[in-house]
């Protein structure tokens, strides 16, 4: 099965637009989970099983795990055993190297890992890329116009008399013969989000940047879903998973991952239904 299509699919079953970031910071989690062997991980399990059948996709921020120090990989391989298989996972590492290097992060990614998309900094070019795209079944999520401060410093700069990051996206878009790239676009951006979907009208985007960057939500569904009102993957990270930090962090975080797909519903209703 195709990228798209395992997208497609849990998107309509659990009717959701979510992914939850798993950007699980080991001093920031419920002291109560200290006692166990592997905080990080339970931690992980507790959120997952809470909040499985709300979302769309879970994302994994691989610097919070490699800071983690030797328990990374397995982690990894324990927390991504926890989500269920039709669950799309992404490994937000934004790698991107020559193609010989890059191959081996698409190896430890997908092969070892076993994640379904990976996140990928197009700077260096297709070589950097293209092991990442090589099977249909994978997604490689490019940077192009993201959602911190600091995009303005060059994502924006005039090449030709156009934004870098629509040269970006013309590139993206001659690359993806295998219907397996995607595009992480902020929801701090929402005009340019309007443009680039009209860009690229049938390409899944990741967006980040709703919650504590405070993205516009209705603008977030209206520009960054396809006619369908689908393929948006949007990320929510800190605002879910570190909603209390008490014993009942669990139960606080699926009370809000509801809500915001409730509210992601709604604006789906209201454009697309």
């Amino acid at each position: 099965m195709t990228f798209l299509k395992i997208l497609k699919t849990v998107q309509k079953k659990n009717d959701s637009l979510l992914c939850i970031g798993l950007d699980t910071d080991i001093a920031k989690i419920p002291v109560l989970l200290r006692k166990h062997k592997n905080p990080q991980l339970e931690f992980n399990k507790r959120i997952i099983e809470a909040t499985k059948d709300l979302v769309c996709a879970y994302k994994l921020n691989l610097a919070f795990y490699e800071a983690a120090g030797k328990s990374c990989y397995e982690t990894i391989h324990k927390t991504l055993d926890a989500i269920p298989n039709n669950i799309i996972t992404i490994a937000d590492g934004k790698r991107g190297d020559i193609g010989n290097t890059a191959e081996q992060y698409a190896k430890i990614i997908f092969d070892d890992w076993k994640f379904d998309a990976a996140t990928v900094n197009p700077y260096m070019g297709y070589d950097s890329i293209e092991p990442f795209i090589k099977s249909g079944k994978h997604c490689a999520f490019l940077l192009v116009l993201t959602s911190n401060a600091g995009s303005k410093d060059f994502q924006y700069l005039d090449v030709k008399g156009r934004p870098l990051y629509e040269h970006v996206i013309a590139k993206a878009a001659k690359w993806n013969k295998l219907k397996n790239i995607g595009l992480v676009i902020g929801a701090t951006h929402p005009n340019e989000l309007k443009r680039i979907r009209t860009m690229v009208p049938d390409m899944p985007l990741l967006i980040p940047g709703i919650g504590t960057q405070k993205g516009d939500i209705e603008s977030t569904i209206r520009y960054g879903c396809d006619k369908n009102g689908e393929l948006a993957i949007i990320n929510i990270s800190r605002a879910i998973i570190y909603a209390s930090s008490d014993k009942n962090f669990s139960e606080k975080a699926r009370e809000v991952a509801l809500n915001y797909r409730n509210q992601f519903n709604q604006y789906r209703e209201k454009y697309f239904m």
